[in-house]
């Protein structure tokens, strides 16, 4: 089979695609034949180093949606059920960037009903994020809520799943975006972060501006493991290590199918152009998700 790797880190041109040997599951897995995967931020990490693995081949993407293809023991799936489903890791050698992938069964949940495969695929990893890290903020229904990037992946299902939830989203992206945010269900916007909140879900990163909306005593949620800024003035910072998670991967499919949640596509890119989809990520200003077919 083909997939797209990394052997030396740099820019987009330093992603191949190479032939590889076929997968095959173990017990408890399943091996998914690749209709789409998205192409996530955390994969221009990967190319470029951030996590390590210098001197191995490293496989690059972690959602996936596809049909099962192949089953080890142990496992209540079905060759030709269509799926998606989290490969999690960030140093493995291949990723869902290929025309098949092994993943442990309970990271495993029936795709959509309502929308393609391609748009399916920009479920998983982004969306599995948005509601662990919505989780560790432990909101009630009518608490305020701040969720910066409010227009990116995490972000923009951040505050659709913080809505549903019967939270006060405000959403903090730039100005031009204020039509799409409120869109997704934030009852408020900001392009500057003015006020103040009973909690921030910090999508874009920003630390401790994003830590100073907090009111005294309530709570932040990063979105990189680890790097939450220091607790300040009681509040109690903490950040998501995102996990897969088919059951709740279920649920989420669930909410897409209900109409709850929107799935964003920017573009989409055949695998043997995976290079270039590394490209346009890193021109940055992508709303929705690139998605690599093979």
């Amino acid at each position: 089979m083909r997939a797209a790797v990394v052997r030396a880190f740099g820019g987009p041109e330093v992603v191949e695609v190479v032939e590889a040997e076929l997968p095959e599951p173990a017990a408890r897995q399943v091996r998914i034949k690749v209709a789409a995967a998205a192409l996530n931020p955390v994969d221009a990490g990967v190319r470029s180093g951030v996590f390590g693995g210098a001197g191995k081949q490293i496989g690059l993407g972690w959602d996936v949606a596809g049909t099962v293809d192949a089953t080890g023991v142990a496992t209540a799936w079905n060759v030709g059920d269509e799926v998606v489903a989290l490969d999690y890791g960030m140093v493995k050698p291949l990723g869902t960037h290929a025309e098949y992938v092994v993943v442990d069964t309970d990271a495993v949940a029936k795709a959509p009903t309502s929308v393609d495969a391609v748009a399916a695929a920009t479920l998983p990893l982004n969306a599995l994020t948005a509601v662990q890290a919505l989780d560790l903020l432990e909101l009630t229904p009518g608490q305020t809520l701040l969720v910066t990037g409010a227009a990116g992946a995490v972000g923009g299902f951040a505050v659709q799943l913080a809505a549903h939830r019967g939270i006060a989203v405000t959403g903090l992206a730039r100005e031009t975006d204020e039509q799409l945010v409120r869109s997704l269900g934030a009852a408020g916007f900001t392009a500057t972060g003015e006020g103040s909140y009973d909690a921030v879900l910090d999508a874009a990163v920003l630390g401790e501006a994003a830590l100073a909306r907090v009111r005294d005593g309530g709570g932040y949620a990063g979105v990189i493991p680890q790097a939450q800024p220091a607790s300040v003035r009681g509040v109690r910072t903490t950040a998501v290590e995102v996990s897969a998670d088919g059951a709740r991967l279920a649920e989420l499919v669930r909410l897409v199918d209900e109409g709850v949640l929107t799935l964003r596509v920017a573009e989409t890119f055949a695998l043997d152009d995976a290079a270039k989809a590394h490209a346009r990520l890193t021109e940055g200003g992508v709303r929705g998700r690139l998605v690599l077919v093979p």
